[in-house]
């Protein structure tokens, strides 16, 4: 806790959602699609959440409503107390790797420090500080063609950093990875928050992932996207340095977290894995194809 707060004065959040809903609207059509409907939610200083739930339960939407890319319909966003907006305090990684093919890492690294004036030897310190965190130093003038995937994932999430970013906002970064590079990247990404710590707010559809990297867990219902149960996540940091899978704890929380998505699907009618009455999937014809 901060030094300044006054005993059992409460710490401000960094992020406080409220009552927000944001509903997509199809063209030359007279309705549209919910994503997000009555969502409330805070997140404190220097915490680690992910966001879990089905999909198409919103949680991309509600990613890029915190960054202020998209706004709500209803409800309110405040991030340090004002209404989000893109910049280098917030940084975004996506999915997708969006490196630039004809720049160098570290040219794709010092882009965004390039558009806000900064000079070129700043730039490239400080791209080559961040990549040298990700391990990707020699490999700064090479081009994203000339990399493994593993090491573009890298490189964009060195892009994201490289701004100082006191928000981190990642969207699915590793499904793209193979399971052995996903757990390697797990692995840097808790070094890298315990090292710098700051708010950090994680899409992923593993549930593995968010035990493991997370201090909370929000929990979607599907769409429209609901808070269903927001979790702490008790295992002590850092993580990384012993297996954490390993413990009960994870275990129980793993468990729990998988039970109640797999519920909500199988209860859901607009699920391809809804299942009827008769017990069938409704992704299947009765000969089970």
């Amino acid at each position: 806790m901060p030094d300044d707060l006054a005993p059992g004065e409460a710490m401000s959040p960094a992020i406080s959602v409220r009552n927000i809903s944001k509903t997509f609207r199809r063209a030359k059509a007279k309705t549209g699609v919910k994503a997000i409907d009555d969502v409330s939610f805070d997140i404190k200083p220097n915490t680690f959440v992910s966001l879990v739930g089905p999909s198409g339960c919103g949680k991309t939407t509600m990613l890029r409503m915190l960054n202020g890319l998209i706004h709500p319909d209803s409800g309110e966003i405040l991030v340090d107390g004002a209404a989000p907006t893109p910049g280098p305090h917030m940084g975004f990684v996506f999915q997708s790797f969006r490196l630039m093919p004809w720049r160098t890492i570290r040219a794709n690294v010092a882009f965004t420090l390039e558009v806000h004036g900064v000079s070129a030897r700043e730039c490239a310190e400080r791209a080559d500080h961040y990549l040298a965190m990700v391990g990707l130093r020699r490999f700064a003038e090479s081009y994203p063609a000339e990399l493994s995937g593993g090491m573009k994932q890298r490189a964009a999430l060195a892009r994201a950093l490289v701004g100082r970013p006191r928000f981190l906002l990642m969207d699915e970064p590793f499904a793209n990875l193979d399971a052995q590079t996903r757990e390697f990247m797990q692995i840097e990404l808790a070094k890298i928050w315990q090292h710098h710590k700051g708010v950090v707010v994680l899409v992923t559809h593993s549930v593995d992932e968010a035990v493991l990297l997370s201090d909370q867990i929000i929990l979607l219902n599907p769409r429209p996207g609901r808070v269903a149960e927001i979790l702490d996540v008790d295992l002590p940091h850092p993580r990384y340095a012993y297996d954490a899978r390993a413990r009960p704890e994870f275990a129980e929380m793993r468990g729990h977290l998988w039970n109640r998505i797999k519920d909500m699907v199988a209860n859901d009618p607009e699920s391809e894995f809804f299942m009827r009455d008769d017990g069938a999937s409704a992704g299947k014809t009765a000969g089970g194809e």
